[in-house]
Formats: C-alpha cells, structure tokens, sequence
C-alpha cells in the first residue's frame, strides 16, 4: 500500500491485488457497493441501472454521528482501467484506475483530484464541523487505505 499527494489538495493510495484487470474491475466499478469498502459512506443510491459514463449518485456519507448526502456524476468509464465520479457540493473528483502488474495482478489507484479547486462551503464546513481541514485530510487518507485493503480482501477471498 502507497500513500502520496500530488498537489496539497490531492490525494492518492495504491494497492496490489492478484487479480486481474478484468476481474478487479467488475468490483470497482460496482458504485453501488461503496459502502462496503468506504468507511465513510453509509450509501450509495445510482438510479436508472448499471453505472456507466454520465450516471447520477446520490451518496449518504457519516463521521460518527455526523451525517450529509452528497450528490455525483460518473464522468469517466472506461472498462477495466478507470471509473471517476464528480462530487457536485465539493467539486472534487474520486477515481478508481487500474493498472495490470507484470504478475498478472493488478494495482489499484484511488484518487481524489481537485481541478476546481474545493468549494468554500465544503471548506468552511469541514472548518466549523470536522476539525479542520488538516484533520479531515488525514481521516480522508486513512479511508482512503481502509478502503483499498477491503476490496482486496474482497477481491483474494
């Protein structure tokens, strides 16, 4: 497992699984099982079928007892390389990209990109709410591995 930023607002963790791409995309690209892997979603809700490029989210996302919906738009689907979903109230973009490893495996790249920058309401609410930025990042972080070692634990069962 690898943790980096490439940009202070951008966040990134990998992990290497023994499937393939094939196989590791077909659980990635289930949006709707978020909250068996994310610690903090509480739910997904993707009306209108399989998730493909331009599907709605409606996502239910908690810090103990703290509790807000989000809203997101699949903007990226490519079939067993990369799934992206933009967050409407915060701008920012979460994504699943997979790369084969010599192997025969496959290594997992979560990322949440910020192109736009992050919405003031979603900064001064993290402010007032969550601690601060610095300590919602680090919980970002820390999900961000958590997730990643439950789909492989889902994907090498």
């Amino acid at each position: 497992m690898t943790d980096t930023t490439a940009a202070p607002d951008e966040l990134e963790a990998s992990i290497e699984v023994s499937t393939s791409p094939a196989q590791t995309w077909a659980l990635v690209s289930d949006l709707r099982r978020m909250r068996e892997w994310s610690p903090q979603v509480l739910r997904t809700f993707i009306p209108g079928g399989p998730v493909r490029l331009g599907s709605r989210m409606i996502n239910v996302n908690h810090r103990g007892a703290l509790v807000w919906p989000t809203t997101a738009k699949v903007v990226r689907f490519e079939p067993h390389t990369s799934v992206a979903f933009r967050v409407a109230e915060n701008r920012t973009i979460w994504s699943f990209t997979l790369e084969p490893t010599d192997g025969g495996g496959t290594r997992i790249v979560q990322r949440r990109e910020v192109p736009d920058g992050i919405s003031t309401l979603s900064n001064t609410l993290v402010g007032v709410a969550m601690g601060g930025v610095p300590t919602f990042v680090g919980e970002l972080r820390q999900g961000m591995r958590q997730t990643l070692e439950r789909i492989k634990a889902e994907l090498e069962r």
